[in-house]
């Protein structure tokens, strides 16, 4: 069986009152595949409605390496994506990559 040098970890928030993501989801979800090795981001899914919002958000965090720290990338996000679930995107990242470190930990 092929070794695999990724993981995938999720990460949850409620979405805000008002918009389509709460319509459908209640909450903002994003599922990353880190690799352990590099530890940076190599696939990611969103809960976004529009598929353009989807791929955009791809663009904006794959590759991105995890030894950098959360905040530049937290700051990428607010400097590209305007809309009422950035925060919530933002939590449900700040999740994801929280459990990445303590699982990464134990491992």
């Amino acid at each position: 069986m092929e070794q695999l040098k990724s993981v995938l970890v999720t990460g949850y928030s409620k979405a805000p009152q008002g918009t389509s993501m709460y319509e459908m989801f209640k909450h903002a979800g994003i599922v990353l595949e880190i690799d352990m090795e590099t530890h940076t981001i190599i696939n990611a899914e969103f809960t976004f409605i529009a598929q353009l919002t989807k791929d955009f958000f791809r663009r904006l965090i794959v590759g991105y390496p995890l030894t950098d720290g959360i905040e530049p990338l937290i700051a990428r996000i607010q400097d590209h994506y305007y809309a009422p679930s950035q925060q919530a995107i933002i939590v449900a990242l700040q999740s994801a990559v929280q459990r990445y470190w303590d699982v990464g930990r134990t491992k």
